[in-house]
């Protein structure tokens, strides 16, 4: 059997494995096999010890499993970990590493080929086989071990991080080890707490199809659990009135049509009147309409799916009249589940709710969006979380960072114990900048604008002294409805962001979806999205969509004046071109309407992929100001999707080909007489702000939290001190060393308290 084929099975068996021990049993079994070799072992790390165990054998004794262990640094093993390469020896006892193990009966063995077993950079444990006969083992077996291993790799990951690996060396009784989950944020914070579990309200999986001869009495309780369903949607709207506003709440009215009588709630009747009993009948509705969903492959289609979902699961548990357990959720409770609605987060008792955790969703799913608008720190997407173990664990929700802890270590805890106090007190110690102008100790004044997208963020806006809105992302407001808004609801949404900050000046930028950002009702299936159909792409092939939003905003901003309208995604001059001539439409048309004149208000394109970048004069010379979205623009510079952990470290806004580009960016737009923002994340951190000062923009755009911070950053370094460092990082090839230089001059203007607090090392030290 050719090397391939044996490769392919081998992870079939693995795969088919019933748990880690099975899988590690066929590995070491299947490879002696395939090389015909005498010995074949895998050892993996221990993180509490710091020590390599001999999980799995073929070829040395038995008893040895999981009793024998290596140092970090000891013998070949310990030094196929500290190269990270391969070790291929024909006497292995001749070599200085050499450490002989007892137990394990391997003194007859010469041969040693050692492979680490490696997962995003991290050596997680060591493969090895051996052999009497003196030999190197030839090229096909060393390419055939280090292929193998790649693919056993995330087997072995995955296992560490439900926990099958904890204590591998430690005594029985020790305490919980401490675990590090990844997922993305949803809403940012801290929160530190214990975890509750949240379990879905009943079991639609379950539920069989069963005939009956009563459809009456069917039809009588399905129609009892719909009115109940009904009553609970309207009492958590009244709930959240006070906390969101009503385009916030929409998804309660989503909810209500789907159990309109001629929604769900006909296709259950229909199949009850065909003999079903009411919770089967359910149960097929629900499951028929998940499938269609989960066949689209689309993220904000299961997004909906979750909402069908959970309107199913509230409708059974009336029929099976079951009722909410009086469930205890102490203060600083951390929500954890599979999946968590909205609808079930606000009907929690949200005073002592301090973080949330999910193991599905996306960074804009609606659930996150309110979560946001809330105030709870919370991270989704976090695959591998084993939340049926974790109910009452002790847990650090670290959103800045998108990680969250669980099992923490005394050590962690009294850091992050550290840092929510000195957030506290950083907030408390910023109200006194929140009505002072963003100018520096020299005399440079810049402008601050807030970036928002719920009602929510205006308010605090607001109260944190922002001199208008630099980016409202007006397809907040299309996420959260199961349909396009008509003309008439964008106004009033549109209307009140502009009244809000009058005579502020508020950038609203045209509806940019696609990418990341799918509506549940507008699918777009695309093998690369990122590149793909987004942003202006899709609104000038739908003018429709296009024309009734602008006009929406065209008509919000009569008597107010203040809206700047901002187009997303631009990549050539003909885009800007025909978006300018379905402006103009939009204003004669509205002018025409509502027998008013229309002051035309100055259009922006923002600055996100290469092209616009190299052809910025071009671009700035025909629009009235220039806003660089540095999120995105990094991510195409640099071609990471921060999103995905595997490369998401490599995202930042300090390389050098970064900070080159905005450089350019800006002198290019103020040659042609153009002013340029930037509201991409660069511009609420305190190091970038520094530089983005100095590189001459002309105001700042970030999210509330941002605002007094960076406020009391630029009244404290002063302009000269900014250009200076700039010019300085600007010569500099590495982003760490330039991060490094920019946190430096923080911590000798006073300002390390303001880097994002897990910035800072565990233990509170600064750059030296």
């Amino acid at each position: 059997m050719l090397m391939l084929d044996i490769l392919r099975k081998l992870v079939q068996d693995v795969d088919n494995a019933p748990n880690l021990v099975a899988a590690l049993d066929v590995i070491v079994q299947s490879v002696r096999d395939a090389l015909n070799t005498e010995v074949c072992s895998i050892y993996l790390l221990d993180e509490r010890s710091n020590r390599y165990v001999l999980m799995a054998t073929h070829g040395l004794n038995q008893d040895a499993v999981g009793n024998v262990s290596l140092g970090f640094s000891e013998g070949l093993v310990g030094l196929v970990g500290q190269r990270e390469e391969l070790i291929n020896l024909e006497d292995a006892a001749s070599h200085p590493r050499f450490h002989y193990l007892p137990e394990t009966g391997e003194d007859r063995y010469n041969s040693f080929l050692g492979v680490p077993i490696m997962n995003r950079r991290k050596v997680l444990g060591v493969l090895v086989v051996q052999q009497q006969e003196k030999r190197r083992f030839g090229e096909s077996e060393e390419a055939f071990l280090v292929t193998l291993s790649a693919q056993i790799s995330g087997v072995v990951a995955h296992a560490r991080a439900l926990g099958q690996l904890e204590n591998l060396h430690a005594p029985k009784g020790g305490v919980a080890t401490p675990r590090i989950f990844h997922g993305v944020a949803g809403a940012n914070g801290i929160a530190m707490g214990r975890a509750v579990v949240i379990y879905p309200p009943a079991d639609l999986e379950s539920v069989p199809d069963r005939a009956t001869e009563d459809i009456t009495h069917e039809l009588q309780q399905f129609n009892q659990a719909l009115l109940g369903v009904r009553q609970e949607i309207q009492q958590l709207d009244s709930k959240m009135a006070n906390s969101l506003m009503p385009e916030e709440r929409a998804l309660f009215e989503v909810y209500l049509r789907m159990l309109d009588d001629n929604a769900l709630p006909a296709e259950v009747i229909e199949r009850i009147h065909a003999g079903n009993w009411a919770q089967g009948a359910l149960h097929s509705v629900i499951d028929e309409h998940m499938q269609s969903f989960a066949a689209m492959d689309d993220a904000y289609l299961r997004e909906r799916m979750a909402d069908v979902r959970d309107l199913g699961r509230r409708l059974l548990a009336h029929l099976q009249q079951q009722t909410t357990p009086n469930r205890d959720f102490p203060e600083n409770s951390i929500l954890i589940g599979e999946d968590i609605s909205t609808a079930t987060l606000v009907d929690m008792p949200l005073d002592n709710i301090a973080g949330i955790v999910t193991m599905t969703g996306a960074a804009n799913s609606h659930m996150a969006i309110v979560a946001r608008a809330l105030g709870i720190p919370t991270v989704v997407g976090v695959s591998d979380l084993p939340v049926a173990n974790l109910d009452d664990a002790e847990m650090i929700v670290d959103a800045y960072q998108s990680k969250v802890y669980v099992h923490p270590s005394r050590e962690l805890r009294k850091r992050y114990k550290e840092i929510i106090k000195e957030e506290r007190q950083l907030v408390a110690g910023l109200d006194a900048y929140r009505d002072l102008p963003a100018e520096t100790p020299d005399g440079h004044r810049i402008t601050l604008y807030v970036n928002t997208g719920l009602m929510a963020d205006v308010a605090r806006g607001r109260e944190r002294g922002a001199e208008g809105v630099g980016l409202y992302r007006s397809e907040i407001p299309f996420m959260l409805r199961d349909r396009f808004p008509s003309e008439e609801e964008q106004r009033n949404i549109y209307k009140q962001q502009l009244a809000a900050f009058a005579p502020y000046p508020v950038t609203m930028r045209m509806l940019d979806i696609g990418g990341d950002k799918d509506l549940p009702y507008f699918p777009i299936d695309e093998v690369n999205p990122a590149l793909g159909w987004r942003g202006i792409r899709i609104t000038l092939d739908h003018p429709e969509i296009f024309m009734v939003q602008m006009r929406a905003m065209l008509k919000a901003a009569i008597g107010l004046n203040n809206l700047q309208i901002l187009l997303p995604m631009v990549s050539s001059v003909f885009e800007i071109e025909e978006a300018q001539h379905l402006l103009l439409r939009a204003v004669s048309e509205v002018q025409e309407e509502e027998q008013v004149t229309i002051q035309t208000p100055k259009l922006g394109i923002m600055v996100e992929v290469p092209s616009a970048l190299i052809q910025i004069k071009d671009l700035a010379n025909i629009v009235d100001f220039v806003s660089v979205g540095s999120n995105d623009l990094t991510q195409y510079l640099l071609a990471v999707d921060r999103n995905n952990s595997r490369v998401a470290d490599l995202y930042t806004p300090y390389h050098p080909a970064v900070l080159r580009a905005l450089q350019y960016v800006v002198n290019e737009a103020h040659a042609v007489g153009k002013p340029v923002s930037i509201c991409g994340e660069m511009a609420g951190d305190p190091g970038t702000a520094i530089l983005l000062m100095a590189m001459g923009f002309d105001s700042l755009s970030m999210s509330a939290s941002n605002l007094l911070k960076i406020r009391k950053v630029l009244r404290t370094i002063p302009l000269s001190e900014a250009k200076a460092l700039l010019e300085e990082v600007l010569a500099i090839d590495n982003a760490a060393v330039i991060r490094s230089m920019v946190e430096l001059e923080l911590n000798k203007s006073g300002l390390w308290d303001l880097v994002r607090p897990t910035q800072k090392p565990v233990g509170g030290k600064v750059p030296a």
